[in-house]
């Protein structure tokens, strides 16, 4: 059975820094773009980041310059670096896995979904 599963969510302060992983097993991820997604309460889910199976990636404005996205293709895992956390970062993050970059980047959809890691960024 094809599954995401994230960690590294948690508290910090305004500042600081996390990291959030994504393992993805039970396919064949390898060639599958992989990103990360956010909601916060009340707001509509957008997209942070996303990286292709090349490395190439995407970032969404409000992260340019502070998070950073890799992957390990062997381990079939992505990273999220975030850096200079701010409380707007504040969400629940979801790991998504598309066939391509545009079913992430353009159509903001996942054909697979992880179940979320909570980020809470405190003034």
């Amino acid at each position: 059975q094809a599954q995401l599963q994230e960690s590294g969510g948690g508290l910090v302060q305004a500042g600081g820094s996390l990291r959030l992983s994504c393992a993805a097993s039970g396919r064949t991820f390898t060639y599958y773009a992989m990103g990360w997604f956010r909601q916060a309460p009340g707001k509509e889910r957008e997209l942070v980041a996303a990286i292709s199976w090349r490395g190439r990636t995407y970032y969404a404005e409000s992260v340019t310059g502070r998070f950073a996205l890799s992957r390990d293709n062997d381990e079939v895992t992505a990273y999220l670096q975030m850096n200079s956390l701010k409380p707007e970062d504040t969400a629940m993050y979801y790991c998504a896995a598309g066939n391509s970059m545009d079913v992430l980047t353009t159509r903001q959809k996942a054909d697979y979904w992880g179940q979320g890691t909570q980020v809470t960024v405190s003034s």
